[in-house]
């Protein structure tokens, strides 16, 4: 076989993206560093080439900076105050999905009781429930925890349970033969080897909480990263607007990529 010929053999059988990377030397590993540049290109360009219907709609990447920069302290009192919100919803969706989602996975007679139910309340989008809570509850501060809580709960307890009832039959048969209790079962055998679903319902229900947590604040609260948004658009401020919108990103970005490590730390052996 020719050289060139063997090349072509060699190449044709490598996965798609290594030979992108081939063609593309230096590519490899910062293709969203290169992804969020080019967004950032075709913004300047649409602001300030293009005569776009209402400018003042579409401000330019400098102007949003310079509002960013200027809104900064608001920005970050409004990101403790949602943090008030966001970490109690969450944490109780984290221990009440993934332990209700153990006890499901494990027992056949509550999965069959509890999934019934699961599969009519789990599809109901979590904004319906909004004005409900702010009615019912006492306070719109704990009716946001209530909105956060069941939009992080239904991810996290269906891939706990998902997981919890896929654990291998040697280690169930391991745990009989070792007599080990029902709770230590729980906790040594069945949650180790459901943690790889277990962490993809943390990060589905990560996302979910902050739409949630984002949706909430724009109905009554008078402080935090939705009321930032929702504030500065009615006073057509659009700078400052698409700035916290912008901010909302980075900080939704820094919590996933916090998930991201802790999961790697466990699962060091997954690269």
């Amino acid at each position: 076989m020719a050289e060139s010929q063997l090349r072509t053999a060699v190449i044709g059988a490598q996965p798609r993206g290594q030979s992108a990377a081939w063609r593309f030397p230096g590519v490899q590993g910062r293709e969203g560093w290169l992804f969020f540049l080019a967004l950032l290109g075709l913004w300047q360009f649409l602001t300030t080439a293009v005569e776009l219907p209402n400018p003042g709609l579409f401000p330019t990447p400098r102007v949003t900076a310079v509002a960013l920069w200027q809104s900064l302290p608001e920005l970050l009192q409004g990101t403790w105050a949602s943090l008030l919100i966001f970490l109690p919803g969450y944490g109780l969706a984290i221990v009440a999905g993934i332990g209700w989602g153990l006890l499901v996975g494990t027992s056949g007679w509550l999965s069959r009781a509890f999934n019934p139910f699961a599969r009519v309340a789990a599809p109901i989008p979590p904004t319906v429930y909004i004005p409900y809570a702010i009615a019912l509850l006492p306070s719109f501060f704990t009716a946001a925890i209530f909105v956060v809580f069941v939009g992080a709960f239904w991810p996290i307890f269906v891939n706990t349970a998902a997981g919890a009832a896929q654990t291998p039959q040697r280690h169930r048969d391991n745990a009989r033969v070792l007599g080990i209790a029902y709770l230590p079962y729980l906790r040594r055998v069945v949650l180790p080897a459901a943690l790889p679903q277990v962490f993809s319902g943390l990060g589905v229900g990560l996302v979910l909480s902050f739409i949630m947590l984002t949706v909430a604040e724009l109905f009554g609260a008078h402080k935090g990263l939705g009321r930032f948004v929702q504030y500065y658009a009615d006073y057509a401020d659009y700078p400052r607007m698409v700035a916290g919108i912008l901010y909302t990103g980075l900080v939704a970005f820094s919590a996933m990529a916090l998930l991201e490590k802790i999961k790697r730390r466990l699962f060091f052996w997954v690269r």
